[in-house]
């Protein structure tokens, strides 16, 4: 059988880690996107010392930079022929507004437009594989509202919840658009809400957010079992039939109302394509 080939995004730490381990133990042969490269590196040494797994490589890709997202793509596009599944697992909450290098707010260029553009700049590999595309989204979703007019939290007061809530949504529309515009050639996208699990996850956060985590810490589950469904969607068999799906816990769940309007996923990705191309060099 040949060896699968897995891009993954937010490996050096929680459920991403815990999923590149999982796979690495299945053979996947893994490139891991990563922000810090020494804590790649280590991680490569730790996958291949626990699994025996040597076919680990590291790629610098900061999603909060989208010129370092393009180079992460063009190297991939050099090194390989084709992945098989990308698991775009990279996230984050922040507990006060940031800009990202590229000016875009900070929730929803590392959530959702670093992997847009990661995406899409590396559909010919996807194409090549048949690969699976997988979505770390969140329960989170249903707190979400696309205010498509007011990305940038300029026209209202900044919640961490709300934009955290607004991105995860986000995924939703990008995996639904993914399973409707590529199907034909053999990609199939999928969301997941991983569970709450006891992480780094929002550290540093205040206020209400803080409550609730403190509140939900005694009934989180570990990054390992986090890390399961995205496991399960990366290699069981006869996937493809159930692509565009919200899963929990292995299994396919349901997504709140909004997240199934064709017209917002349409403008969301209208809207990414323009802001990926306005940060083009020279641009």
């Amino acid at each position: 059988m040949a060896l699968k080939t897995t891009v993954i995004t937010g490996a050096t730490s929680g459920i991403g880690r815990e999923t590149a381990l999982g796979l690495a133990k299945k053979d996947h042969a893994l490139w891991l996107l990563v922000r810090n490269v020494p804590k790649g590196e280590q991680l490569k040494k730790d996958i291949i010392a626990e699994t025996g797994n040597k076919n680990i490589h590291v790629v610098k890709c900061d999603l909060a930079d989208l010129q370092s997202v393009r180079e992460a793509a063009a190297e991939l596009s050099a090194k390989l022929v084709s992945v098989n599944v990308l698991i775009n697992n990279a996230g984050g909450i922040f507990p006060e507004k940031k800009l990202s290098k590229d000016g875009f707010e900070m929730t929803f260029a590392t959530n959702h437009l670093g992997h847009f553009l990661l995406t899409t700049s590396i559909l010919p590999l996807l194409e090549k594989g048949h690969a699976r595309i997988i979505n770390l989204s969140s329960d989170a979703h249903k707190m979400g509202k696309a205010n498509f007019d007011d990305l940038q939290w300029e026209q209202h007061k900044y919640s961490p919840a709300k934009a955290y809530g607004m991105a995860k949504l986000f995924n939703l529309y990008f995996t639904k658009s993914l399973a409707e515009k590529h199907a034909e050639k053999g990609v199939s996208a999928y969301a997941v809400h991983p569970g709450v699990v006891r992480t780094e996850f929002g550290a540093g956060m205040g206020g209400f957010v803080k409550i609730l985590l403190w509140l939900a810490r005694p009934f989180m589950i570990t990054a390992e079992e986090g890390a399961q469904t995205s496991i399960y969607l990366a290699t069981e068999p006869g996937m493809e039939k159930k692509s565009s799906q919200y899963f929990i816990k292995k299994k396919m769940a349901k997504s709140n109302l909004l997240s199934w309007s064709e017209e917002n996923r349409n403008k969301l990705w209208d809207i990414s394509k323009k802001l990926v191309a306005r940060s083009e060099p020279g641009k």
